[in-house]
């Protein structure tokens, strides 16, 4: 009882002085937060962007307080403020930091400060006061910094900071080495992965039809050739697209069929496609989707194979439909009727689904303005939600939640077509680029990915979603959410 008491008081009074340190010349400038308590109190943070900014000289230096302890939460803030107004100028020049000054001692997600920590990238990642946590991984080079008075911390600070300037820590050097990735790079990383378990289902047709837009642009025929072996038992009929239950996330696979017809004029891929533009086209006579759950996924299971089918009119309606029901008057998308919470992928989902029918859509076709209306009030909407590294989370607008990986490759690809055809306007493209670095930074050297939300159905509380497992390590999904960004973001890269 006492630790939540004092939880309940540090959010009273940290978030006050965080704001007013933010609001001073310089950075940190944004409040922000890495993790929820179990008493649903965030664990407030004070961050800068340049998190993962190749550009950026400074290095990077990371304070966090102890728990549930006042003394070095005050060290924290004054060491911040100290670094923005009082540091010598070569201090200034030389660093950029950013802050937990609490760590909090009851957090719903263990990993959460791992997580952080992590994704901050820190040269010199310093502990304050006596209850320090376990040491991130892949960073050996933590601190814990001397006692009190916060003069003497204070006065010890500039010590530290010039031995630190010396050395470089692995942790830095791997983030750089991602960093510096091109998109093709990074896309044929992952088209060579992904999928590794082939079935009809939108995860694997993610990856292949972009796997067949990178071998078009590079010339690699092997890479058709996978994706034409990965398909071949579902054209030659050896094996039948759906079982006994139809669902929407299968219906969607069949867009590789649309895209391989389109290409070799194959007469097996075009029956399969248009088959599954068949069953995406009906729906029930309230307008949800017969073979969906009535989600947010359904608008990009539809989608994506209506609009590669030449179905705009029914891809609108549906889109139309969805959007009447899910989107929320502030432009985002709750997950569902019952899922009343506007999760990551979900609203990557929606953000998708308008792509589709959008890029395949006729210029003059009437229901183009009312769909270029919801999209843009969408991007607009989650322009206000970016996290200071350039994420979008698990929730998009709880700055608590995790910073996920496909939510972040959704949005981004949806965002930088926009910019690309002309549907939004170029104050979107420093969050595209800033997208992209967080991106490429979630995307292992071996092609695994981190922080990828696991299959979420609908559920009845914000809570529910912001609890759901972030995947690391080979996935399906997670990889082909971020192969579709690469090639995304090569185009973006090549109109500019």
């Amino acid at each position: 009882m006492t630790s939540f008491l004092f939880a309940l008081a540090v959010a009273a009074t940290l978030r006050p002085q965080l704001d007013a340190i933010a609001k001073l010349p310089g950075e940190p400038s944004v409040v922000s937060a890495a993790g929820i308590t179990r008493s649903e109190e965030p664990i407030l943070t004070l961050e800068n962007g340049s998190a993962f900014d190749v550009a950026e000289p400074r290095r990077r230096l990371v304070l966090i307080g102890s728990a549930n302890d006042e003394r070095a939460a005050d060290a924290v803030l004054a060491a911040v403020r100290w670094m923005k107004t009082d540091a010598p100028v070569d201090v200034r020049q030389q660093w950029v930091v950013s802050a937990m000054p609490n760590i909090g001692s009851d957090r719903a997600d263990p990993q959460s400060l791992t997580r952080w920590v992590t994704f901050q990238a820190p040269d010199l990642l310093l502990s304050i006061g006596t209850d320090v946590p376990p040491e991130p991984i892949g960073f050996p080079g933590r601190v814990a910094a001397p006692g009190f008075p916060i003069k003497d911390f204070l006065a010890w600070l500039p010590g530290e900071l010039a031995l630190a300037s010396k050395r470089r820590p692995p942790l830095q050097q791997t983030m750089a080495a991602r960093l510096r990735r091109s998109p093709l790079d990074l896309a044929n990383l992952l088209a060579k992965r992904y999928p590794g378990t082939p079935s009809i289902s939108y995860i694997p047709s993610v990856s292949w039809v972009n796997t067949l837009r990178l071998s078009a642009i590079n010339g690699d025929v092997s890479l058709k050739q996978k994706v034409l072996d990965q398909t071949a038992p579902w054209l030659s009929g050896d094996r039948k697209m759906f079982g006994d239950r139809i669902q929407l996330t299968a219906v969607a696979g069949a867009m590789v069929f649309a895209d391989l017809s389109k290409a070799d004029g194959g007469e097996a891929a075009a029956k399969l496609a248009n088959e599954a533009a068949a069953l995406a086209a009906a729906v029930k006579p309230d307008g949800i989707a017969q073979y969906g759950g009535g989600w947010t996924d359904d608008m990009f299971m539809a989608s994506s194979i209506l609009s590669r089918t030449g179905k705009i009119d029914d891809a609108a309606r549906l889109l139309s439909s969805y959007a009447a029901r899910l989107q929320r008057p502030d432009g985002l998308f709750n997950h569902a009727i019952d899922g009343p919470a506007a999760w990551g992928r979900g609203n990557g989902f929606a953000a998708l689904g308008l792509t589709e029918a959008l890029t395949a859509m006729p210029d003059q076709h009437p229901s183009r303005p009312a769909l270029l209306e919801i999209y843009r009030r969408h991007m607009a909407a989650v322009k206000d939600q970016q996290a200071p590294d350039g994420m979008w989370r698990e929730v998009i607008d709880n700055p608590a939640a995790y910073r996920e990986e496909t939510a972040t490759a959704m949005l981004l690809t949806a965002m930088a077509r926009g910019i690309r055809l002309g549907w939004i306007d170029r104050s979107y493209r420093p969050l595209v680029e800033r997208a992209w670095r967080g991106l490429t930074a979630h995307v292992a050297e071996d092609g695994t990915v981190i922080d990828v939300c696991t299959s979420t159905g609908s559920g009845p509380t914000e809570r529910y979603y912001f609890d759901r497992a972030a995947i690391t390590g080979a996935d399906d999904r997670g990889g082909a959410m971020a192969l579709l960004a690469s090639m995304e973001i090569y185009e973006f890269q090549k109109s500019r």
